[in-house]
């Protein structure tokens, strides 16, 4: 398979997986399949839940805040990137993490706003930095192992104050960048798990470990761990790029993320052609703040192409600096 294939169906697979996942946020385990009980008959991107069919959600929109930064800039400029996220928030998108909308709104520079959110709360290890992860991860992809998780972990605490957040993001980076070299993602996961903070190897290790089931997680999957296990999970047990979102969505609870991430590794692993055109159609990213942008599935697939073609090497700057 050539390499855009599947940088194309990262990009476009997790914006898809967000997409069908929206109108199941925090219903019940297998909600997706009681409404569609027979895959592949269509009509799957109905909409509901407050959205419209096809219409993509914060995952989405931030991710292609974050990849527009990285083109339009030239490489990774944090202030930047945060601006735009706060310039998005200020016009009051329809869906918007509690914390991430505290950190964006709470008045504090950049460079200290998630920090002090993390201080006061001490809760941050949600997975809103690992939803938006699919345009940076192709981004960075040719950087290198060590590189791309460095920039997902940087990237991951403009608005996560919890390692674990950084952690988790800088896996999926890693994973993504792996499959793009037609490497299978799961044989190498002892391997990235020893490059983990060793304050959350542990966690990481039991969410990704072979025999795990979402049905074992301890928290919600609106954590960051058993979201990005339970996309792992999905892809690990099922034999295709539809099977792998229909089993994410139905694991109920926060399934439009945990469907974006199971989206971005399964895209990545079964490239653009296994996507559904009667999925990706419908499919359109508002941009709330952007003048009324709205992106559709060939804009996605230009910014990836784009992005697909990542740097030569990370920007070393004071705005670039290792969190």
């Amino acid at each position: 398979m050539e390499r855009i294939q599947r940088v194309a169906g990262a990009v476009v697979g997790s914006a898809v997986g967000d997409a069908l996942g929206a109108p199941f946020e925090f219903g019940p385990p297998g909600a997706f399949s009681a409404r569609f009980p027979e895959p592949g008959a269509g009509d799957e991107m109905s909409g509901g839940g407050g959205w419209d069919p096809g219409e993509a959600t914060d995952d989405t929109q931030m991710a292609v805040l974050v990849a527009e930064s990285l083109l339009e800039r030239g490489g990774l400029d944090l202030p930047d990137i945060f601006a735009r996220f706060q310039r998005w928030a200020a016009a009051d998108p329809k869906d918007i993490g509690l914390q991430t909308e505290d950190v964006l709104t709470n008045g504090m520079p950049w460079d200290l706003a998630a920090a002090i959110h993390f201080q006061v709360n001490r809760r941050a290890a949600g997975n809103g930095s690992l939803m938006r992860a699919s345009t940076s991860a192709v981004h960075f992809a040719r950087t290198g192992r060590e590189a791309t998780m460095d920039a997902a972990r940087r990237i991951a605490a403009l608005t996560h104050g919890d390692r674990a957040a950084w952690e988790g993001t800088a896996i999926f980076h890693e994973l993504v960048r792996v499959t793009l070299e037609d490497t299978d993602p799961l044989a190498v996961l002892p391997d990235v798990l020893g490059l983990v903070h060793p304050d959350h190897r542990g966690r990481y290790a039991t969410v990704l470990a072979p025999g795990w089931h979402p049905d074992q997680a301890t928290e919600f999957n609106g954590a960051v761990w058993p979201c990005l296990g339970s996309a792992v999970w999905a892809l690990r047990t099922t034999s295709g790029f539809e099977e792998a979102i229909r089993a994410a969505i139905d694991l109920g609870g926060d399934t439009d993320t945990v469907a974006a991430v199971t989206g971005g590794l399964a895209g990545a692993y079964y490239g653009l052609d296994a996507i559904p055109a009667r999925w990706t159609r419908p499919l359109h990213v508002p941009l709330p703040g952007f003048g009324g942008r709205v992106l559709h599935v060939a804009d996605l697939l230009r910014l990836a192409h784009r992005l697909g073609a990542g740097p030569a090497v990370v920007p070393s700057s004071p705005c670039a600096g290792t969190p």
